[in-house]
């Protein structure tokens, strides 16, 4: 059964469409990340989904019933916020058991979920502590506790990892996706961070000013994105896209190559170019190269132990069996 489905959803706000009409589905025990730049109306569709915001029109189908009109309390969702939202003077035990106390669940039952939710998520030891004696990681799992005690039927994830360090971030990013596996429970989360979209997502949703651009795996992503906004936001660092003659010799308007598809030598290559910004990584060497074929700067990635001087004369030679072409709208030509 498909979980979670949107049929024309669509919102405005007064006379304003920030989402047009648009149709997806999502699959039970899917992990679907909502990727984009600010603004484009990835979180207002989630709190669609929640039930925060109400559609302007279109149908929000949850395990096969119309959801459209349910407030959030009866949709069987729960959310976990960019803030943490915990009670200051309440115990971890307290924060989570906290929407199980306010549905006058049995207090045996209370105890079970919150012990077993803090089983999964390493919080034993901290059960009896207050959130202000917790690292902002800690704090996060707390929240997601609250979350995982009403065993929904989906969680949705509203940047939770914005508010923390670039550490912390990597390490709750393992810690939701292994959450995820032994939950087998559907996710859906929003991020603005396309390493988190490829790192954590079964599917990537890319929407770009409401409107969904493509939907799929990461890695069909990576290598078949559908247009030149796809390609340009979807990897790290991103792919090269380059106009002119270049792409003409090509059939296309503009044509498209990763930097770890492109070569770097002081000798010979397909293009001349000239070296500017080069930044060392350990592993990887990520080189700026201006070529006088392109007015757009090339990035080229190479091994972590390469040198080269700013304004050294350099050749690079593109892997063309990874080219990707784009006509004069932007979208792949096959």
């Amino acid at each position: 059964m498909k979980q979670i489905q949107l049929k024309q959803v669509s919102k405005h706000f007064g006379n304003v469409e920030v989402i047009p009409p648009l149709d997806l589905q999502i699959d039970e025990g899917e992990f679907v990340v909502f990727v984009g730049p600010s603004g484009c109306g990835k979180s207002t569709l989630l709190r669609l989904i929640a039930g925060l915001e109400d559609v302007t029109a279109g149908q929000i189908l949850i395990n096969g019933q119309d959801a459209t009109i349910n407030p959030p309390s009866k949709r069987g969702l729960a959310m976990v916020f960019q803030s943490y939202a915990l009670y200051p003077h309440m115990s971890v035990r307290k924060n989570i058991s906290f929407p199980l106390r306010m549905a006058g669940m049995d207090k045996a039952e209370q105890a079970r979920r919150v012990e077993d939710a803090a089983k999964v998520l390493n919080l034993t030891d901290y059960l009896d502590r207050r959130p202000g004696q917790l690292s902002g990681g800690q704090r996060q799992r707390v929240a997601i506790g609250r979350a995982i005690v009403r065993e929904p039927t989906a969680f949705l994830f509203d940047e939770p990892l914005s508010n923390l360090d670039a550490a912390l971030r990597v390490g709750m990013r393992l810690e939701i996706s292994e959450l995820h596996k032994r939950l087998a429970t559907t996710m859906i989360y929003v991020t603005h961070d396309q390493v988190e979209a490829m790192t954590m997502a079964d599917k990537i949703v890319v929407l770009q000013a409401g409107v969904i651009e493509q939907v799929g795996s990461p890695l069909e992503l990576y290598h078949s994105p559908c247009n030149t906004f796809v390609a340009g936001f979807i990897g790290s660092p991103k792919m090269n896209l380059l106009g002119g003659k270049e792409a003409l010799k090509h059939k296309a308007h503009t044509i498209g190559i990763r930097p770890e598809h492109v070569a770097i030598s002081s000798t010979s290559g397909d293009w001349e170019g000239v070296v500017g910004v080069t930044e060392h990584l350990g592993s990887d060497t990520f080189v700026h190269v201006q070529c006088p074929a392109f007015s757009e700067m090339l990035t080229v990635r190479a091994s972590g132990e390469l040198q080269l001087s700013y304004g050294a004369k350099v050749y690079l030679s593109p892997d063309f069996t990874h080219l990707h072409r784009f006509d004069e709208q932007g979208l792949r030509v096959t």
